[in-house]
């Protein structure tokens, strides 16, 4: 495999000028044949405002000994691609069917890896499909009416489903996991662009069909997905699992009961989210091993895209680019941690509650990234000593109390505040004033209700202190970045889990049977990590179990 990077274009070039490229550095005459992709671009704007777009690609069909003759180049290499593949089938049976909770990036990716294979999983999912749970979203974002079992952390998807779709991982991925995960995207209808760009996303309105598409696919391979079911209590005897119970909540279409169910089973896999804080408690509850562990919470800071655009490709309106993004870290002087996390180019903040009484925030863009702002939430690192607690839940009831004044500050919406009032009240410099809508140039991009109010109220103190000093440092890189008019809002409390459910080396609890898995275990943290984690997940079930049968579409896979 012959691998050439930095091949270097302007904006808007297409196919034909990579083509042309790869012709001129292996000295190709126009009648050669050859087969080509892109296996990676990456907007190059460090000399902004002249811009490249740089290439990666990988050459297949030409005789590599003779290129290796005339072609001496450092970008030129010859390299063995790394391919994915499943294991081979364990020789044990299975202890029933496995059965896999949630169905976010990690329990759709094990799932449908399973299936594929012959395992016949059973999903559950405590939410509605994709579809209905996008309405159900609308609706308490048009109306305020929470369904705590359907919203944005719950439902077919994950809470991933309504952000960015980004699917760029900092994972060291020697086996091909993130090539496959990309890989199965693009099959179940994602944009091809995904396989190469640095920074991939979806966005939200494409992932909907994508795991409609990754669902359908667990069915017809033999999988099962139950909707509007939870698990309400693992079963065990003797350090093993044994199965679970269920609650099915309805169909929500004026289906209000519920009916309680049991699986029998010797393997069920915890792909919960970080935000199934019930099912933390009762897993807690019922001894399986766990313990807190350090995460962070912030603001969502929203910013005219075309400032983000101007300060990163030195223009407002770059053609033929995307809309910019940015990544920024600090370090504050008592130590702790300030990042940017989740930016959204041309998105809006949403309204990502779970509970009653209580408010979270995240942030989202539709494929296109086309919203007049830009956001993305700066965070402070906490650990255990922040709130105060060692027991494994205690970073629960640390967002809680967040979330509680939240709500409390904005009566229910989302509270807002700009960036110069928020500083003059942690600093002391004067009282904060709540401004009117619509008084300055530009206004907050939101999904669901809100309103201006002291969003300054709801850290304690020495985040407060720690979220200006790190944007007074962003604004040293970004130009506006810490401007006054720049809105936050909060309270971005659900970056990550703050348990961790313990697991060995064979992906299984202490209790045997049981494999934690993803972002709500605490072993991912975010969509591609979560997916490849579960395909690790996947991949350790069936090493050692054989699978219950393949049908005619699983053999010629």
């Amino acid at each position: 495999m012959i691998r050439i990077s930095q091949i270097k274009l302007r904006p808007g070039q297409g196919s034909e000028a990579v083509e042309k490229k790869i012709r001129k550095l292996l000295k190709l005459s126009e009648k050669t044949q050859f087969r080509w992709r892109i296996v990676k671009s990456a907007v190059d704007a460090r000399k902004k405002p002249d811009i490249y777009v740089s290439y990666t690609a990988e050459v297949e069909g030409l005789d590599e000994r003779t290129v290796r003759k005339r072609c001496v180049d450092r970008y030129i290499e010859f390299t063995e691609p790394v391919r994915y593949r499943f294991p081979p089938s364990g020789g044990k049976n299975l202890p029933g069917r496995p059965v896999i909770v949630g169905t976010g990036p990690a329990g759709l990716f094990c799932g449908y890896m399973l299936a594929r294979h012959g395992y016949r999983p059973i999903l559950l999912e405590r939410g509605l499909p994709a579809e209905e749970r996008c309405r159900t979203v609308e609706t308490f974002w048009e109306t305020g009416m929470l369904d705590t079992e359907c919203n944005v952390q719950f439902g077919e998807g994950g809470a991933g489903t309504f952000s960015d779709g980004k699917l760029n991982t900092l994972v060291k991925d020697k086996e091909g996991r993130n090539r496959e995960v990309l890989r199965i995207f693009a099959k179940e209808g994602a944009p091809e662009s995904i396989l190469y760009e640095s920074k991939p996303h979806i966005g939200t309105d494409i992932l909907v069909d994508v795991v409609t598409n990754m669902r359908r696919a667990i069915l017809a391979w033999g999988g099962e997905v139950r909707f509007r079911t939870k698990m309400t209590k693992l079963l065990t005897e003797g350090g093993k699992v044994t199965g679970v119970l269920t609650e099915e909540t309805g169909n929500g279409e004026g289906d209000s009961g519920s009916r309680q169910g049991r699986i029998e089973t010797g393997m069920v896999v915890l792909a919960i989210g970080h935000s199934a804080r019930d099912t933390f408690r009762m897993l807690y509850d019922s001894h399986v091993p766990m313990e807190a562990k350090s995460f962070a919470v912030g603001l969502r800071v929203e910013h005219p895209q075309r400032m983000i655009n101007a300060s990163q490709y030195g223009t407002e309106e770059p053609p033929y680019l995307p809309p910019a993004s940015y990544k920024l870290t600090a370090q504050t002087e008592s130590g702790r941690g300030v990042y940017t996390f989740c930016m959204c180019p041309g998105g809006y903040v949403v309204n990502a509650s779970s509970e009653e009484g209580r408010l979270a925030v995240n942030g989202m863009s539709y494929s296109k990234r086309d919203g007049e702002n830009g956001n993305s939430a700066v965070v402070v690192s906490v650990t255990p000593e922040d709130y105060g607690s060692s027991h494994p839940l205690g970073g629960i009831a640390f967002q809680r109390r967040l979330e509680e004044k939240a709500y409390k500050a904005g009566k229910g919406k989302v509270p807002v505040e700009r960036y110069g009032d928020f500083r003059r009240a942690v600093l002391g410099q004067e009282t904060a004033a709540v401004q009117e809508a619509g008084s300055r140039a530009y206004m907050p991009q939101i999904k669901g209700q809100w309103c201006f109010a002291p969003v300054h109220d709801i850290m304690p103190e020495s985040l407060n202190r720690a979220f200006v000093e790190g944007m007074e440092a962003f604004g040293h890189k970004i130009a506006g970045f810490a401007s006054e008019e720049a809105f936050l809002s909060g309270i971005e409390s659900r970056t990550s889990s703050p348990v961790r459910i313990q697991r060995d080396a064979s992906g299984q609890s202490e209790i045997k049977g049981l494999y934690p898995c993803g972002e709500g275990a605490g072993y991912a943290g975010g969509i591609t990590s979560a997916a490849m984690d579960g395909i690790r997940i996947a991949e350790l079930i069936a090493g050692e179990y054989r699978p219950a049968g393949k049908t005619e579409e699983q053999q010629t896979e």
